[in-house]
């Protein structure tokens, strides 16, 4: 790795940093969501690193769907158990025996759009006027639109139309009662940024980022993982791929690639040569061309 490049991941820590210092310092009540995933799991390592030798100020805030990978839950409450920090958990079964929402049916049900019911409840319930997120530009086109301080009204919602300027890394976190913000630290970051910053940092991460053998169906286009909460299709079939994961989400809609990167740094190298985005094997995204737009705009993360 080049000295530039060194002192530019320098300087997206720096940024990040300074962005969280910034969340502590104006909102009462604020969380970071944790997924599980490598960007929530970089975040987290961030603020560990801002608030140093304090523990981080803020609980994590998970948005459980029930259709969880079993790694990413067993490695989030083991990080919390490291870190010794809080842990509020947004239960969308929950939603769902309440009536708040309602299941979808047939082969391509997830439970991913009913998360955004959960988590406006939970924010309310917990009064949290900020939730900090690991949404990065270079995911999806719609969050690239996003400011670093993302407003949100008092229904949670995003309009991408009305947003604050951020002049000279100044941000504006004022709302009124019952507004909250959503903030990306690390929105200059890319998912190249994320895996050397990982490897610099000598970050633990769940398996499934690493290739491995695992029992998946090809369907939209990509290796879905095989579970209980499938429902298939007379002609899918079941087969052993050595796959891993370049996004981490309900497992009903992660697509797996097949890869033989098992390291970190195959992972680096495997990545240079992508011509894909990491959420392209994410079937949530391709139900329509604005699918991730729409869902934010409701108040999804």
């Amino acid at each position: 790795m080049s000295k530039y490049y060194l002192n530019y991941i320098d300087e997206l820590e720096s940024e990040a940093i300074y962005i969280l210092r910034e969340v502590y310092a104006q909102f009462q009540n604020p969380v970071l969501l944790f997924s599980g995933g490598k960007d929530s799991i970089v975040m987290t390592h961030l603020a560990k690193k801002a608030f140093y030798p304090c523990k981080i100020p803020f609980p994590l805030l998970h948005i459980d769907t029930g259709h969880n990978f079993p790694e990413t839950i067993k490695f989030r409450d083991e990080l919390v158990h490291k870190l010794d920090v809080n842990l509020i958990v947004g239960s969308v079964q929950e939603s769902i025996e309440k009536g708040e929402v309602t299941e979808e049916k047939g082969k391509n049900a997830t439970r991913n759009a009913l998360q955004t019911t959960t988590l406006l409840n939970t924010i309310e319930t917990n009064k949290i006027d900020c939730a900090i997120g690991g949404g990065r530009r270079d995911e999806e086109k719609s969050r690239a639109k996003e400011r670093f301080f993302s407003h949100r009204d008092d229904f949670g919602q995003w309009d991408p139309k009305n947003q604050r300027p951020e002049l000279w890394s100044l941000f504006n976190g004022k709302y009124f009662e019952g507004e909250h913000f959503r903030v990306f630290p690390i929105s200059n970051w890319t998912e190249m940024d994320i895996w050397n910053y990982i490897k610099r940092e000598k970050i633990d991460i769940p398996s499934l980022y690493f290739s491995h053998d695992r029992q998946v169906l090809w369907r939209n286009n990509s290796w879905i993982p095989y579970s209980e909460y499938l429902i298939l299709e007379n002609h899918e079939e079941i087969l052993t791929k050595k796959v891993r994961f370049r996004t981490l989400g309900d497992i009903t809609i992660t697509g797996g690639i097949e890869s033989h990167a098992d390291t970190i740094e195959k992972i680096i190298l495997e990545i240079s040569k992508m011509r894909q985005t990491e959420r392209g094997n994410r079937s949530d995204d391709k139900r329509s061309e604005t699918a991730m737009e729409d869902r934010k705009k409701q108040g999804y993360f």
